[in-house]
């Protein structure tokens, strides 16, 4: 393999390309008309241009940016994630056309795609599933007698759906034809496809992830856990590694359990088997995601591997070079999505120009990101603008190293989630490890961001009444001996 084409943007493609590069790899970066003065454009050997920029003139073109692929003389396609990277027709189309997708089989990501196909799948190898439909719900009857099992609250989840859409929590009979109809309509707008199932809702848990990784050889490990519970709308915001919360029996056996839905759909390459795990640490079966994660800096950084230097020596036929008996934890790791979001209003999106830009340094700090300072954030794409991670020997060290690198961290001209995370990393909940994924509904507020703070505002008061006084005295000694003080004392004396 001498060249690849990297089928993203922003800073996944940016890391994509530097560990192909350390690989002795040729890279080509194949980009929107928005995207034309982004660092990974620069940093590519080759950029080409493929549409406008929405991403569905751009970077959804799988045809288009095959015929990249060839045109350029690429031996191979990295899908990154998002757009195209779980989609199993482009795989496949890739593979057609003689170029190596580095990435799952089409089949795996077929079989992992779809919710309800996984969950049969995993179900063979004895994998524990929340209670719930194991087929798309046929009527609204069937769904009645389903919570007659398995009693509320529940929730309806799409079967081809993810980051959220199609989800519904349901908590009263009374709502539920209304809360499947709702679901289903946003599964068909979002997916193409308005298959919808029912889980029992788990009312605390904790949203717990194994990295798997496999070659073509038979050979899969798990790469330990990572910790993913603080969220909005579904969507990750801090992950860590490893979790706080897990025993060493319980981190086997899921990550046992982790191996055998990776068998289950003969997979290849790096993916991640997400779990729910109760206040029992009862752990059930979620979803698989057939690509690299956002979050994979914090399991690089305990493990010492390079998850994209593997998925590029699986793509080319190797095998892993290592076994679960060889594989350590090493420390701690903890990272913050910095995204281009207002935390003090619901995480709505912000756009505007980085008018400043500076990143953290430092033994233990490492920023994945894809924007420099003058930038413009453009609305069309994803508003996650870098990700900030911290490695410490202990969960408490890489805590502090985390805050340490967001007071460093210089943005100004938009709103971002570094406030929000400064804010959670001291939270008493998050501190102590006992927490779960309503921790944002639980605690935080838009005032939780007010940097106001009685204690210190009492000591800044004293402090300047001190300074006062300091600065007075000499002041009313002068005037005494120049006979020049008060002329109401003087008017008072001559009464």
């Amino acid at each position: 393999m001498k060249k690849i084409v990297v089928a993203n943007r922003g800073e996944i493609a940016l890391r994509v390309m530097r560990s192909a590069k350390e690989m002795g790899i040729a890279t080509v970066a194949v980009f929107s008309e928005a995207d034309r003065t982004m660092p990974f454009v620069q940093y590519a050997d080759e950029a080409v241009c493929i549409g406008p920029a929405p991403s569905s003139q751009s970077y959804l073109l799988g045809d288009k940016i095959i015929a990249v692929a060839k045109a350029t003389g690429a031996d191979a396609i990295h899908p990154g994630y998002g757009f195209l990277s779980e989609n199993a027709g482009f795989a496949r189309a890739v593979t057609e056309a003689g170029l190596i997708f580095i990435g799952p089989s089409a089949e795996s990501i077929e079989v992992m795609g779809s919710k309800l196909a996984a969950k049969q799948a995993a179900q063979k190898f004895g994998v524990p599933m929340v209670p719930g439909t194991e087929t798309p719900l046929r009527s609204l009857e069937e769904a009645r007698e389903v919570v007659r099992r398995t009693g509320f609250p529940i929730l309806i989840k799409a079967s081809a759906g993810g980051g959220g859409k199609g989800m519904r929590v349901v908590q009263e009979e009374n709502e539920l034809e209304e809360q499947i109809r709702l679901a289903k309509s946003e599964a068909k707008s979002a997916f193409g496809d308005d298959a919808v199932f029912i889980e029992k809702y788990v009312g605390a848990p904790r949203h717990i992830e194994i990295q798997v990784l496999g070659d073509r050889h038979g050979n899969c490990v798990y790469l330990f856990e990572r910790e993913c519970s603080i969220q909005r709308r579904h969507q990750k915001l801090v992950e860590e590694a490893p979790s706080s919360c897990l025993t060493p029996a319980i981190r086997q056996a899921m990550g046992q359990c982790a191996v055998d839905v990776a068998r289950a759909c003969n997979y290849y390459g790096a993916g991640t088997v997400e779990f729910l795990v109760d206040e029992q640490l009862n752990f059930y079966f979620l979803e698989m995601n057939t690509r690299l994660q956002v979050e994979h800096p914090v399991t690089e950084l305990i493990t010492g591997l390079d998850l994209v230097k593997e998925q590029i020596k699986v793509a080319r036929g190797e095998q892993l070079s290592f076994t679960q008996a060889d594989l350590r934890i090493n420390g701690h790791a903890i990272e913050l999505r910095v995204c281009a979001e207002d935390p003090a209003n619901n995480f709505l999106p912000d756009t505007g120009r980085l008018e400043t830009y500076v990143r953290p340094q430092g033994y233990g700090v490492r920023v994945d990101d894809g924007y420099e300072q003058g930038m413009d954030i453009p609305i069309f794409y994803d508003p996650m603008i870098a990700k900030l991670i911290a490695w410490g020997e202990d969960r408490d060290e890489a805590r502090l190293r985390l805050m340490r690198a967001i007071d460093e961290y210089q943005v100004c001209g938009i709103r971002t989630t570094l406030p929000f995370g400064k804010w959670a990393l001291q939270h008493p909940a998050f501190v102590s490890g006992k927490f779960d994924t309503h921790f944002i509904a639980q605690y935080f507020t838009p005032q939780s961001l007010d940097n106001s703070d009685p204690a210190t505002e009492q000591a800044a008061a004293i402090l300047a009444a001190q300074l006062w006084q300091t600065r007075a005295k000499p002041v009313a000694a002068q005037q005494a001996a120049n006979g020049s003080g008060s002329k109401w004392k003087q008017r008072r004396n001559l009464r």
